[in-house]
């Protein structure tokens, strides 16, 4: 058995997204053979994520009548040192948007997260919305962050998650009364002074609009992916639009758009009503040409669930459902982003 064995296993491996094998896209990295293992290091950067992880399998499977142990690994070169780094522990940073308030921005942040954590992944939520911070009711979090003897901020978890948001640190009552060069200043010092540790992904639920917060966060923070969330009414649409552009000029990869309170079940009678609007965000997707990740209709649960800190992807049902659809489908799109990147470098 030698390297070269390896490699023509690994050609039979197909890339479903990529559409080829992953050893012509150059997705493995290393193979380092010993007397009765093989160690594969691959150009995955999704963990989790239900294809890689079946890409993972096919790999375990081309090389399963091998008699030797077979071991994966999974990194993507960024080209850069550790050092010039910014959370270099931190595998993705997927930021959740919306043009406005009030079309469930924190939900659908505070649920992906949650649901990534489902998955297996290790999670980081971080609430950078400094004027409207609700992340830790939702998870039903007020346990204060503690401090390390160098003044590292330990942040508190919750439902599996690694939880910061200023709510933690000067209390729900406390409003924050700030100019922009002081938002600037202590997000920067939450992303760097807090000891996130080893991270597959850091989800930040951002503020609505195009403002200071925004722009501190694509200026500093490597930003590997973006959602965009939306109600189906025209008003949400177009803010929405101004979301995906200022993400464009950042040179900041889009996941997809995400329709919230997309229509209504009538639990009396049954039927369903698109109070804002029918398939606005789906449209909205395909004329944008961005990836669409699903509806998430207007359930009275959603809310239940997020005012007692318990969010619904935990749940069992259709909404539930839908937004673990959601979940897997950010997550692979994800993946295709990390992996088109590293099969052009």
């Amino acid at each position: 058995m030698d390297e070269q064995e390896i490699r023509d296993r690994l050609a039979t491996v197909e890339d479903p997204d990529l559409g080829d094998d992953i050893v012509s896209l150059g997705l493995v990295n290393d193979i380092t053979i010993d007397d009765d293992s093989v160690v594969i290091d691959l150009a995955l950067g999704a963990p989790y994520s239900p294809t890689e992880t079946k890409i993972a399998e096919d790999v375990r499977e081309a090389l399963a009548d091998l008699d030797v142990a077979v071991e994966l690994s999974a990194s993507i070169d960024e080209g850069l040192d550790a050092s010039e780094q910014v959370l270099p522990n931190v595998t993705n940073i997927i930021a959740v948007a919306s043009g406005k308030g009030g079309v469930g921005k924190s939900t659908v942040a505070v649920n992906l997260a949650a649901g990534l954590s489902e998955l297996g992944a290790d999670v980081g939520l971080f609430d950078a919305d400094i004027y409207g911070p609700n992340v830790p009711r939702m998870l039903g979090s007020d346990e204060q962050p503690k401090a390390t003897s160098d003044e590292q901020i330990i942040p508190p978890e919750k439902h599996g998650l690694k939880l910061m948001s200023i709510d933690l640190l000067m209390g729900e009552d406390a409003p924050v009364i700030w100019r922009g060069p002081m938002v600037d200043k202590v997000l920067t010092q939450l992303w760097e002074d807090v000891q996130w540790g080893e991270l597959d992904y850091m989800v930040v639920d951002l503020p609505p609009g195009t403002g200071d917060t925004q722009l501190t966060l694509l200026q500093t923070v490597p930003v590997a992916g973006a959602v965009i969330v939306t109600t189906p009414q025209e008003v949400a649409l177009d803010d929405a639009r101004k979301g995906l552009e200022m993400f464009g000029k950042h040179e900041t990869p889009v996941l997809g758009v995400v329709e919230n309170m997309s229509s209504f079940k009538c639990p009396d009678c049954g039927s369903e009503h698109a109070i804002f609007g029918d398939g606005g965000g789906e449209a909205f997707a395909e004329e944008m040409s961005m990836p669409f990740l699903g509806q998430i209709p207007l359930d009275p649960s959603i809310r239940e669930r997020g005012d007692a800190g318990e969010p619904i992807v935990f749940g069992e049902g259709e909404t539930p459902d839908a937004f673990r659809s959601f979940v897997e489908q950010t997550a692979n799109n994800q993946g295709f982003v990390n992996r088109r990147r590293a099969s052009e470098q």
